[in-house]
C-alpha cells in the first residue's frame, strides 16, 4: 500500500492538462486537447518469480491518467502476491494467461477477453516479440525484455555496492545482462572477487551464474568516453557511481532510468521510491522513454481562426496548397475570406 502510494504521487506529477489554449497572434489561437485511451491491458511477468510491483507499475500511471477499463493477463497459476497487488491497484479484470498469447488475446480479443488498445509491461523474449508483431492490432510501451544494468564507475565506487547491483538484475532472468564501465583499471578484479562471494550464497544461484555469462566490463580513460560507451549500451537502467555524478548525468543521453549516487540502489526504483520500472531494453532507450502517464494518453490539436486570423495566414495557405497543386486546399480557405 505504501508503494502504491508513492508511485501515484509521483505519476500525479506527470498528468499533462486536459485542454490548454495559446494565443499565437491575433485571431489565430492554438491548444492540445488530452484524451486517456479507453481500454488498456497490462501484463504482469510470473513464470519465475511474483511480480506484484510490475502489477502497480502498469496499473497506476493508466489509472492517474484517466483510463476507464484495465485489464490485466498473468501466467497461471497467478501468484497470489500479484492478485493483491492488482487488487490494491483497482484492477478487477483478470486473466490466468501468459506469454505470447496472452499478448495476442489481448490485442485480437477472443471469447472472453475484449480487445484493448494497447499493452504495457514487461516480459521474457516471446512476450516482447509478440508485442512487436501485434502493433498493428493494438499499440504497446515499448520492447521491455529481460533485465539490463550499466554502472558508470570510479575509483570511488564501493566495490560491493557495485557488485551487488549486478546481482540484484542478474538474478531477474538468465537473458540478463549487466555491464560496468569503469575509469579504475583495479575496480573490475574487486567487483569480480565480490560477485564470486555474493554468488556463492545467492538463492537464485543458477540464474545468476547464466546471467553473469551475458556480462563483462570495460576499462575507458575518462568519464568522458564513459558516457559515450554507455550511450551506445543504452541500458535498461544505469548506476552511476563516481565523486562527480551529476556530471555524469548531464552527459549520458540513453537511459532507461538513472540512479545517482551508492545510496540510489536500482532495487528502489522497482519497488517503493514511485519512479516507474517498466523500461525500455535490449537498446531501446535510445528512442523510447520509460512508463508514465502519457503513454496512457492521446493528444490532438485545436485551432480556433477568426475571420483576422485568417486574413494573416491566408495568403500563405493559398499560396502553398497551390504549389502542391492541391488546389481545393486553397479553394476552401479562399470561399471562407470571400464571405
Amino acid at each position: 500500500i505504501e508503494a502504491h502510494a508513492r508511485i501515484e504521487r509521483f505519476h500525479e506529477l506527470q498528468k499533462p492538462r486536459d485542454l490548454w489554449f495559446q494565443e499565437m497572434e491575433p485571431g489565430v489561437i492554438l491548444g492540445m486537447k488530452t484524451t486517456a485511451l479507453d481500454r488498456v491491458g497490462i501484463y504482469v511477468p510470473g513464470g519465475r518469480a511474483a511480480y506484484p510491483s510490475s502489477a502497480l507499475m502498469c496499473a497506476v500511471p493508466a489509472w492517474v491518467a484517466g483510463v476507464k477499463e484495465v485489464c490485466a493477463c498473468s501466467p497461471p497459476a497467478i501468484k497470489p502476491l500479484t492478485l493483491v497487488a492488482l487488487d490494491i491497484a483497482g484492477v478487477t479484470e483478470i486473466y490466468s494467461a501468459g506469454g505470447a498469447q496472452a499478448i495476442a488475446a489481448m490485442a485480437l480479443g477472443t471469447e472472453s477477453i475484449r480487445p484493448v488498445q494497447k499493452i504495457v509491461g514487461p516480459g521474457n523474449i516471446y512476450v516482447t516479440l509478440a508485442k512487436m508483431m501485434l502493433r498493428e492490432h493494438a499499440e504497446i510501451d515499448f520492447p521491455a525484455g529481460p533485465s539490463e544494468i550499466g554502472i558508470i564507475a570510479d575509483s570511488t565506487a564501493n566495490p560491493r555496492i557495485v557488485a551487488a547491483d549486478v546481482l540484484a538484475q542478474a538474478e531477474h532472468d538468465p537473458n540478463a545482462a549487466c555491464i560496468l564501465i569503469t575509469t579504475d583499471k583495479a575496480l573490475p578484479a574487486k567487483v569480480g572477487k565480490e560477485i564470486d562471494k555474493m554468488v556463492a550464497a545467492a538463492p537464485r544461484k543458477e540464474i545468476i551464474v547464466e546471467a553473469l555469462k551475458n556480462s563483462g566490463y570495460t576499462v575507458v580513460s575518462d568519464i568522458d568516453e564513459a558516457c559515450a560507451a554507455s550511450d551506445v549500451v543504452a541500458p535498461e537502467h544505469l548506476s552511476i557511481q563516481v565523486a562527480d555524478p551529476l556530471d555524469v548525468v548531464t552527459k549520458v543521453k540513453n537511459a532507461g532510468a538513472i540512479f545517482v549516487g551508492k545510496y540510489s540502489a536500482v532495487a528502489c526504483g522497482d519497488y517503493a521510491v514511485g519512479t516507474n520500472h517498466c523500461l525500455p531494453t535490449a537498446g531501446y532507450s535510445k528512442m523510447y522513454s520509460g512508463l508514465e502517464v502519457n503513454h496512457f494518453c492521446k493528444t490532438a490539436s485545436v485551432e480556433m481562426i477568426s475571420r483576422d486570423g485568417l486574413e494573416a495566414i491566408g495568403d500563405i495557405v493559398e499560396t502553398i496548397a497551390t504549389a502542391e497543386g492541391l488546389h481545393a486546399h486553397a479553394q476552401s480557405v479562399r470561399v471562407r475570406r470571400e464571405l
